[in-house]
């Protein structure tokens, strides 16, 4: 009889019949950590990105900061709606170019789970902290929470997620000590992870530009001299004439950020052509694949130069640098004073991960506003 559901074994078909040879098959897998009882209907992949949909690090990022601190503005764009915004970027690309969508929304839905509160800021804040102890970074950061912080599963720790989804998450490669074993990397990742690596620079690019414009932060007088802005730009006054300031800039960002998807398919599918790699094995071998053509890339970076000088340096901006120094320096102060004032569960991980990294692990996971009340607390305590 007929099954009318699609079962996992209907998926490798279809991603057979339908990927391109570069490809990653969530079929050809190279696994887990722990090993486990596949899905009867959800591949691989699709299994990892649920999983991290599904965990607690994931529902923290709405309430930590991209740009702008959440309370300044419902509008502003959050850790958590970056998230998704690069995710449908990386679902238009993975499409356009015939690789594992479910793979590359994975990587891109867990790229920013080991963010700490406050931003950049506070990554740099307990970076710094942490000098002479191995440091901070988020990446770093993001492999940990998922191999071994999360914790929902009776038989190990973390998520157990795929190899491949997990060498995506590596990004800048792995040179420190980690508690479980790293995924192999190539001379370059999959092009999934080149994927994801591309839709978050995309993604935030486009959507700190139109956050700035909605802060007054930014002007669009300033964008005059910004290549991407321009082109976008002269289209909507072209075709937009009675529409209101705010609708331009909206279709200008729409245009702009379409540019850097097209751009990135249509130069990426050139560089495919002509090195023709018959496996995903092929592309991590090959020169990195991935990328905008060289007038775009440029442009590109001049919109990030632009963004760097006017906006996340702005003095407005930088306020949130000094305070997650001041609140994330105070409780990494006094709770390396007074080890009674952690939470039994931090505690417990001393001696398995070392005071100083369960501490930085307690820090990172919080919120914005957990971080500001946990302060506050303990000053209201008198500690």
């Amino acid at each position: 009889m007929h099954s009318w559901i699609r079962s996992r074994d209907d998926w490798a078909e279809e991603e057979a019949a339908r990927l391109g040879p570069w490809a990653e098959r969530a079929a050809d897998s190279r696994g887990r950590v722990h090993e486990e009882t596949e899905h009867p209907y959800r591949s691989a992949f699709q299994r990892d990105r649920d999983r991290i949909v599904h965990s607690r690090a994931f529902r923290r990022l709405e309430y930590k900061t991209q740009v702008f601190v959440p309370h300044e503005d419902d509008h502003f764009r959050n850790r958590l709606t970056h998230t998704l915004e690069g995710s449908q970027v990386a679902r238009t690309l993975a499409r356009a170019l015939r690789v594992n969508e479910d793979l590359a929304e994975a990587i891109v839905l867990a790229h920013d789970l080991g963010h700490t509160p406050f931003g950049h800021a506070g990554e740099r804040a307990l970076h710094a902290l942490l000098e002479g102890a191995g440091g901070f970074d988020h990446n770093r950061q993001t492999l940990r929470v998922v191999d071994w912080l999360e914790d929902r599963y009776p038989n190990f720790r973390g998520l157990n997620l795929t190899a491949e989804t997990r060498e995506g998450i590596l990004k800048h490669g792995c040179h420190w000590e980690h508690p479980v074993a790293v995924p192999d990397l190539g001379p370059n990742p999959s092009l999934e992870a080149q994927i994801a690596d591309a839709s978050d620079e995309i993604a935030y690019v486009s959507h700190d530009l139109d956050d700035g414009l909605r802060s007054g932060l930014l002007e669009v007088a300033m964008l005059d001299r910004v290549v991407l802005w321009q082109g976008a730009r002269a289209q909507i006054d072209r075709e937009m004439l009675g529409a209101s300031e705010s609708t331009k800039n909206a279709q200008t960002i729409r245009g702009l950020l379409n540019t850097l998807v097209t751009d990135w398919v249509e130069a990426t599918a050139a560089r495919l052509a002509e090195v023709q790699p018959g496996s995903a094995t092929d592309v991590r071998q090959a020169d990195r694949l991935g990328g905008h053509s060289e007038a775009v890339g440029n442009a590109r970076r001049d919109l990030k130069r632009f963004l760097f000088e006017n906006l996340y340096d702005h003095p407005d901006v930088l306020r949130v640098s000094r305070e997650a120094e001041q609140v994330l320096g105070e409780l990494y102060r006094r709770y390396t004073s007074d080890e009674n004032l952690l939470p039994a569960q931090v505690r417990a991980r001393f001696d398995e991960d070392g005071e100083l990294r369960a501490i930085a692990d307690y820090i990172a996971g919080m919120t914005d506003r957990f971080a500001r009340a946990e302060l506050e607390k303990l000053d209201g305590s008198g500690v």
